[in-house]
């Protein structure tokens, strides 16, 4: 069984029930998730992917908030993507949000949405969730525009917050099989590097999450 099979069955099984309240639970220690929304400003017109899109819940806020662009999530939980579909209908925003579900690792995914690069891509508290996030990463920027961004919003070390609050956090978030990306900071420095690109990179709350940017510079000969 593929990496990929697993992970789908793995989503599936956490978020059979979940997925129902899971909005309702999450806004309270989601944080950063408008943040990144209020930073993405895609251009008119323009594509913007969320890999690891959930519920909807970031992309029906983001097609509100830019009404000109166009907005595509993939999933690889087929439950989480029914959830979304529903959400997004009763949101009135079907026309505006497609879906699909894939594997956020492979850059092939999203090749049947018939949009050959995205202004931005971002991911909204996925990366401590796929197991080969590295390569969910690369995906991302294989599939981005010249100008494009890719805008990051996870899980921080919690450098600023009691170690008691560290530990007891992420004793709760490994029973979701979630990890925090130590590493982070360092994995998008080096895909900057790769890619020609210039990244921004912080620390919010105290270290409760980490945002990050990263600006594609390379230009066109």
């Amino acid at each position: 069984m593929s990496e990929a099979v697993e992970t789908a069955r793995l989503m599936d099984a956490v978020y059979r029930h979940q997925r129902h309240v899971y909005d309702l639970t999450r806004k309270y220690y989601l944080l950063g998730r408008d943040h990144l929304i209020a930073e993405l400003k895609p251009p008119r017109g323009g594509a913007v992917l969320e890999l690891g899109c959930g519920t909807g819940r970031n992309l029906i806020a983001a097609a509100k908030w830019y009404p000109d662009a166009r907005f595509y999530g993939l999933d690889i939980s087929r439950q989480m993507l029914e959830t979304a579909e529903k959400n997004i209908a009763r949101a009135g925003l079907s026309v505006q949000i497609k879906l699909i579900e894939g594997d956020a690792a492979n850059p092939a995914a999203t090749e049947a949405l018939d949009v050959p690069l995205f202004d931005r891509v971002f991911y909204s508290y996925t990366l401590s969730m796929i197991p080969i996030w590295r390569e969910a990463l690369s995906a991302g920027a294989t599939r981005l525009a010249e100008d494009g961004r890719i805008h990051v919003v996870d899980f921080g070390q919690q450098g600023k917050l009691p170690g008691w609050f560290r530990k007891l956090l992420f004793s709760w978030l490994k029973s979701f099989h979630v990890t925090p990306r130590a590493d982070l900071e360092q994995e998008l420095q080096s895909l900057a590097e790769r890619t020609g690109s210039d990244l921004q990179f912080r620390h919010l709350y105290r270290g409760y999450a980490d945002y990050a940017e990263l600006r594609n510079t390379v230009q066109s000969s």
